[in-house]
């Protein structure tokens, strides 16, 4: 799957593209930045709830390409502008993240947890 594959999947609006043809390996949902840095390994994708600076900091920490915020929410310019900096895709789903997840996972794309 490549970046550009969850546009269609998660009926997403792209809000900053940035390599839309990366592929993507897995993904992680969380609106919780302390869990993403603690329990997340080579995740590509970050699906939240959270709109504020430090989501992006953490997305580039955590080497992610692409963010997608859930239930709608959108960055402001400021969260964009950082992003921009970080060649970091920003996309909008509709979708609550439960759903979002579920889609993203019934394409094929998984978490890369072990259990």
């Amino acid at each position: 799957m490549v970046v550009k594959d969850l546009i269609d999947i998660l009926k997403a609006k792209v809000i900053l593209p940035g390599d839309l043809d990366a592929e993507i390996k897995t993904a992680c949902g969380s609106d919780m930045m302390s869990d993403v840095l603690a329990y997340v390994k080579d995740q590509s994708v970050l699906l939240t709830g959270l709109v504020n600076p430090q989501v992006v900091r953490t997305a580039e920490m955590m080497d992610m390409l692409c963010i997608i915020f859930v239930r709608g929410k959108e960055p402001n310019e400021d969260i964009i502008n950082l992003a921009r900096t970080r060649d970091i895709t920003l996309m909008s789903t509709p979708y609550r993240m439960f759903t979002a997840c579920g889609l993203l996972y019934s394409n094929g794309l998984r978490g890369g947890c072990e259990v």
